[in-house]
């Protein structure tokens, strides 16, 4: 096995690793088809017991060329480039941190995990993959032991990286968004629950009158969410807001 992925291996050998099998939750059908994708993409469900792959989708042949039928993780891996793979393993030993130091493990299955990195295409060409990631068993000791992943090719989005790892809070948990993985100086962006609520309005196509009558609440409340928002996200109009939220994860 490659060095690289060695590495990678390593970092999922946490003391919170699952120590027996889990069976999939009843509504895991609804749970992939509520995770949203703004490209073509394929999931697979990793079982961190022993490492196996399972509920390959057929679209994983579209995307990389690959038998869902046959394909392993270390197949899935070894697709990444090369230069991607260090990033990748800072981003997961990230993850693995916040649960350890700030949000807690009990709250594992309230968070959607994000980041993008680089992996070759079925035509062999390397292109700009959003990873998005949900724990849905653990085991008997609180221990990650199945997780969703879904991979979205963003290219037509954008081709450039911004080697940074969101953690996308579910049922009104705080979101922490372009967590900094490479340099030491953390910009950790935390969108509240509302926040989160009315970004999804304004992707939807919203205008702030709209979204004033939809949740109830007056218009100049909501043009100063808007405002808040746009100034955590770093932009300055709703394109780039929107396009900023898909790459980060947060739509």
């Amino acid at each position: 096995m490659d060095q690289q992925i060695l590495n990678l291996h390593k970092v999922w050998q946490h003391e919170m690793k699952t120590v027996s099998q889990t069976k999939l939750p009843i509504n895991f059908d609804e749970i992939v088809s509520a995770v949203f994708t703004a490209g073509p993409s394929f999931y697979f469900v990793l079982d961190f017991f022993d490492m196996s792959v399972s509920q390959v989708s057929s679209a994983i042949k579209a995307v990389h060329g690959l038998d869902p039928a046959a394909t392993t993780f270390n197949d899935i891996l070894e697709l990444m480039h090369p230069d991607d793979l260090d990033f990748v393993a800072k981003a997961e030993q990230k993850i693995i941190e916040m649960f350890d130091k700030k949000i807690g493990w009990d709250k594992l299955l309230l968070y959607k995990g994000s980041y993008c990195f680089r992996t070759r295409m079925a035509d062999g060409s390397y292109k700009l993959l959003l990873h998005q990631n949900l724990v849905l068993t653990l085991d008997e000791k609180g221990g990650y032991a199945k997780s969703l992943n879904i991979h979205t090719d963003i290219s037509h989005i954008t081709s450039k990286n911004n080697y940074k790892v969101s953690l996308i809070g579910l049922n009104g948990e705080c979101s922490y968004t372009e967590m900094d993985v490479i340099s030491k100086q953390l910009e950790t962006k935390v969108y509240s629950k509302r926040e989160k609520e009315i970004l999804k309005l304004i992707a939807s196509g919203l205008t702030s009158r709209k979204i004033s009558d939809k949740l109830c609440i007056a218009l100049d409340t909501v043009k100063n969410h808007r405002r808040n928002i746009l100034k955590k996200a770093g932009v300055t109009s709703t394109a780039q807001l929107i396009k900023e939220s898909m790459v980060s994860g947060l739509l």
